[in-house]
């Protein structure tokens, strides 16, 4: 007999006074879930529905969670070896304008100012190799906060710049560009200045000097490493004709997230003429790109957890044409349309909640351990998965953010919601005179 014959005269009279998503809803639909295939159930099809759904779920958080790992390692290197906020305007040839740094310094999450100067300029190696690029000049002590090219270079090259055996005739290049000119530390490099230093006779554009190389930096970027040479801001100022002048303020704030928040304070301190602008525009197509990113593959992977979401709808399609007579034996004996309805739904939305739950379990702990697995499997295949040398990175860097965590698992139990109506709402339909008419 079928699990309602079964039931027997209890079953009746407790359908009547039971309300929505009571307990013999549930227990009806689990034992539905859990009924052979002899016996009119889905199991195998509940499973693979089930699998599908938890691997969606998983791969939609690891996809996110790389890159929001691969965003944050590269926005974190950029800005390291750039500012976070810039300061131009006529406080830069203010008199007091080192006043003006200290009051910009002393603005709350403000953590490091530097005065600089940026020039176009071109580069020769010793082997005739030529290389156009920037030439940026800043303190030697604003050196420490561009972390990863401070780190990156030895201890005699952080200790000379700006002074040491060569004095301030000493540059730093990046570990790109000294490859492409063929240089290393201590060898000289020429500089080429197009434009040149100011004078009575004019301008003396055409200017070169040559300098020693006194360290190899790595940002962790190669379009910086291949395009920039640090030199001491007295020397890049004398060299390129800026005597006493700055080209702009460079700002570092402890959350540059919130950058926003800070500049009005800053505009404040710097005076009331100055412009101020912040990395968002500066990388402008950088963050719109990533923007852009990370919205398309959203909704690409999200169509990927629908898709297999809707496996739930042929396994309750089965499970209504299966369960077809005691569908009818439930609604002659009194259960509601809607008590038909809820019976199915829950069977798919059990379906769905359990696959949204182990693909969020598989997925978390997969992030988690990303670094562990890769090696693992680095030294199980003998092949290098993931090149250091070439990314800056040790293992895939992998950020799980809790807002996205959150709205995947909104996303795939919906989609199983969805799909688990649709046939549900069909059974809710049947008319018991016909179902029973042909058993």
């Amino acid at each position: 007999m079928t699990e309602v014959a079964s039931a027997g005269p209890a079953a009746s009279k407790s359908l009547k006074p039971a309300g929505p998503f009571s307990a013999w809803e549930f227990g009806l639909a689990f034992r539905y879930l859990r009924a052979k295939r002899r016996e009119g159930g889905i199991a195998l099809i509940a499973i693979i529905s089930y699998v599908a759904i938890a691997l969606a779920v998983m791969a939609l958080i690891t996809v996110m969670s790389i890159m929001a790992g691969f965003r944050s390692e590269l926005l974190s290197r950029m800005l390291s070896f750039n500012g976070h906020v810039y300061v131009q305007g006529s406080v830069l040839y203010s008199p007091d304008r080192e006043q003006a740094v200290q009051r910009i310094r002393d603005v709350p999450g403000v953590i490091h100012v530097s005065p600089l100067t940026e020039s176009i300029g071109v580069f020769r190696g010793r082997n005739g190799a030529v290389a156009g690029g920037y030439v940026r000049g800043i303190r030697p002590s604003d050196l420490t906060s561009m972390t990863y090219v401070y780190d990156s270079l030895t201890p005699a090259a952080r200790r000379s710049f700006g002074q040491g055996a060569w004095g301030g005739d000493n540059v730093l290049i990046g570990k790109a560009l000294a490859q492409t000119l063929g240089l290393q530390a201590g060898d000289p490099i020429t500089l080429y200045s197009p434009s040149g230093a100011d004078s009575a006779f004019g301008n003396l554009g055409g200017l070169e000097k040559t300098y020693v190389v006194g360290g190899v930096f790595s940002s962790g970027a190669s379009d910086f490493d291949q395009a920039f040479v640090f030199m001491p801001l007295e020397q890049a100022q004398l060299f390129f004709g800026k005597e006493s002048l700055w080209d702009v303020i460079e700002l570092k704030v402890r959350e540059p997230d919130k950058v926003e928040t800070l500049l009005a304070p800053i505009r404040q301190a710097a005076g009331g003429d100055a412009f101020v602008s912040d990395w968002r525009d500066r990388l402008a197509a950088f963050w719109g790109a990533l923007k852009v990113e990370r919205v398309a593959m959203s909704i690409i992977l999200g169509l990927v957890v629908a898709i297999a979401a809707l496996n739930i709808i042929s396994g309750i399609v089965m499970l209504v044409k299966n369960k077809t007579r005691d569908i009818a034996i439930l609604r002659t004996v009194g259960a509601s349309q809607f008590s038909m309805l809820r019976i199915f739904f829950i069977a798919g939305a059990t379906i769905g909640a359990l696959g949204t739950l182990t693909g969020l379990a598989l997925g978390l702990l997969f992030c988690l351990n990303i670094g562990a697995i890769q090696h693992f499997l680095e030294g199980l295949l003998g092949v290098q998965l993931f090149n250091s040398d070439v990314y800056m990175l040790d293992s895939i860097p992998a950020l799980v953010d809790p807002t996205d965590v959150f709205w995947v698992t909104v996303w795939s139990f919906f989609m199983s919601c969805i799909a688990g109506l649709i046939p549900s709402w069909q059974a809710a339909k049947l008319d018991p005179v016909e179902a029973l008419r042909y058993e």
